[in-house]
């Protein structure tokens, strides 16, 4: 297994993983839409033996209240099928919160499960005075800081590119 930054062949392989990790294929034509819109930051694959994407996690531009802060938002996440349980997630998120690290990104946001990210140092967002503009997520929505003054001066509503209005 290898894990490494996505190259443009690999966008067949994350579109198949993504709808058949999700119910609908609202991730696959996010992603898709970010790529298009030269809005994806960062993508991060697991291959197998053969080369085939089996896990993925992208990240993509977020500002608050129109100010670009350098800050970036993790989704989706997904590992295929077979392959969930094993750490393999976990090994996605690392990789690419080190590479954003290194990249001199600010902070990076998600909108998932606490008790999943909370191993990684994710905290409420809310704790912090922001929020997203999806009603009944504040537990949900995290914060990760990667700069040590991420959060000077912040505060107010994390804004998502518009291919998240699918959502």
């Amino acid at each position: 297994m290898l894990i490494r930054t996505e190259i443009p062949v690999d966008a067949a392989g994350i579109d198949r993983l993504l709808r058949a990790s999700f119910p609908t294929g609202a991730e696959a034509d996010l992603v898709q839409e970010l790529r298009e819109d030269g809005l994806l930051t960062l993508g991060v694959v697991a291959t197998d033996d053969e080369g085939g994407v089996v896990g993925y996690v992208a990240f993509c531009p977020v500002d608050i209240q129109g100010e670009d802060r350098n800050w970036v938002a993790l989704a989706p996440l997904a590992v295929e099928h077979s392959l969930r349980g094993q750490g393999l997630g976990e090994k996605l998120v690392y990789e690419g919160l080190d590479s954003l690290n290194e990249f001199g990104y600010a902070a990076v946001v998600v909108l998932g499960d606490p008790a999943y990210y909370k191993r990684f140092g994710f905290q409420p967002a809310a704790a912090h005075g922001l929020h997203c503009r999806w009603t009944d997520t504040e537990t949900m929505f995290q914060l990760f800081t990667l700069a040590d003054d991420a959060l000077c001066d912040a505060s107010g509503e994390v804004v998502f590119p518009s291919a998240f209005n699918r959502f």
